[in-house]
């Protein structure tokens, strides 16, 4: 038995490195094409865009490991199907819980290995990821200085080039646009441009400085052999900066656990100013860490208590017992909307906290779906696999991003959420094994294989 469950393994493993790296492919190329716009006219170096891509190759890996499994799944049960050493192995006795149980261990080792990667590595690459993109961002583009054009990238000049002899530009004006200081304008016959880290100098000769200063508005002008202006810019070269600032998708399992932790304690810290509010009426007995529509009611009948009470009383007694009361429900009604907000906070974090696990948890699921359907297909067909996995996955991740919707509105728990996916196509999965235990067709694949010998006849 052991026999056969190595060579069950070793059939997994071409087609789950193959699969792997055609998703890996499609997904990386899709990436950058939106992504693209970050890099153009940015003059970045090509060691940063490549670190920009393996960071950002975190997230792909772990979308594309799960539907791996199950297309590498598919194909290897296909080829043994194909090649009738299924039906040998059950003629041998072995039943297709035996079978399957390789596949299973396979899945289990993928799930170990993405579980820890999604806790420890996922989330740091996604946090240089997003500090990477935000340097990107900030970089100023390469100034390309071409003739015959107005230059308006310098701040607070304007550039206007005559002509140009390889590097060195012709009939050259340049205007200070800076309305805090004089205002002048520059002529030059002939002029280099040099860049430098954090600005621009332009090396001018033979030129003129046209200068309009004071309140007399005096004009003059400074004519000079070779004069040099400088131009500070921005964020020219760019810098790298970090920050200890990170998202729900930045951080590991013990970061959330304790930022859940930290609302917690603001929820309790609310609930206990909630609880001195009402203490403030010496005759309020409210039981309190009630929820605010109990306390809205037993205030109401409170006031109501009061007012009668008071009808002998002078009408300030009355107006201040009012005004109190109607400040105590707007600083109640404005704690417990501060609470929802921390428990839609702490609901956000525990969603990121269970996908830590659940997406992983997939390529077992994803194998109990791929191993019978494999069996039935008998073609161990990439394309074949590879457009029932599509089909799986769509519904996976239609099923997650959907529950995730739910749980930030409050409609579902944040574990319900995660795990349903898992939960709906591990029934499908039992359901498939059930089926081909029962030598049963869930799906007549041989339709299939009538589409391609018509095409192959017309062909």
């Amino acid at each position: 038995m052991k026999l056969i469950n190595r060579y069950i393994l070793k059939e997994h493993l071409p087609p789950f490195i193959m699969a792997l790296s055609v998703l890996l492919f499609v997904l990386l190329a899709n990436f950058l094409l939106r992504s693209i716009d970050k890099f153009l006219g940015k003059g970045l170096e090509i060691t940063l865009l490549l670190e920009y891509i393996f960071l950002n190759l975190a997230w792909i890996l772990a979308l594309a490991v799960p539907m791996a499994v199950l297309v590498s799944t598919m194909m290897a049960y296909g080829r043994l199907s194909a090649d009738n050493e299924i039906g040998a192995m059950r003629a041998s006795g072995v039943g297709y819980g035996k079978l399957i149980f390789p596949a299973i261990i396979f899945g289990i080792l993928i799930t170990i290995l993405m579980t820890i990667f999604n806790n420890w590595y996922l989330p740091e690459m996604n946090h240089k990821a997003r500090l990477l993109s935000a340097d990107f961002s900030r970089k100023r583009p390469d100034l390309e200085f071409d003739s015959g054009y107005f230059i308006n990238a310098l701040p607070d000049h304007t550039i206007l080039l005559g002509g140009r002899n390889e590097e060195i530009f012709l009939d050259i004006i340049i205007f200070n646009t800076d309305k805090t200081s004089s205002n002048n304008t520059v002529t030059a016959e002939t002029g280099t441009i040099e860049t430098i880290d954090d600005g621009v100098i332009l090396h001018l000769q033979n030129g003129v400085i046209h200068e309009l200063a004071g309140q007399d508005d005096e004009y003059r002008q400074i004519y000079f052999e070779n004069y040099d202006v400088v131009i500070p810019v921005d964020n020219l070269v760019m810098q790298r900066r970090d920050s200890k600032i990170r998202g729900d998708r930045e951080m590991t399992y013990e970061m959330i656990q304790k930022k859940i932790a930290s609302f917690e304690d603001k929820i309790e810290n609310v609930r206990e100013r909630i609880d001195n509010r009402l203490n403030s009426e010496a005759e309020l007995n409210i039981l309190h860490r009630k929820s605010e529509d109990i306390i809205n009611t037993q205030l109401d009948h409170y006031e109501l208590t009061m007012l009668d009470s008071l009808k002998s009383e002078d009408v300030t007694v009355m107006g201040n017992f009012k005004r109190r009361l109607r400040n105590l429900k707007r600083g109640i009604k404005s704690d417990f909307t501060l609470i929802g907000s921390y428990e839609k906070s702490i609901s956000k974090y525990l969603v990121e906290l269970h996908k830590k696990f659940s997406i992983p948890f997939a390529s077992i699921i994803f194998i109990l779906i791929g191993a019978p359907l494999g069996i039935m297909s008998k073609k161990g067909g990439f394309a074949l696999s590879m457009a029932f996995s599509l089909g799986f996955f769509i519904i996976y991740w239609a099923f997650l991003i959907g529950g995730e919707e739910f749980a930030d509105r409050g409609l579902l728990s944040p574990i319900t959420s995660m795990w349903l996916p898992n939960v709906i196509l591990g029934i499908i999965g039992l359901y498939l094994y059930y089926t081909i235990s029962r030598e049963q067709q869930f799906f007549n694949f041989e339709l299939l294989n009538v589409f391609k010998l018509k095409n192959g006849k017309n062909d």
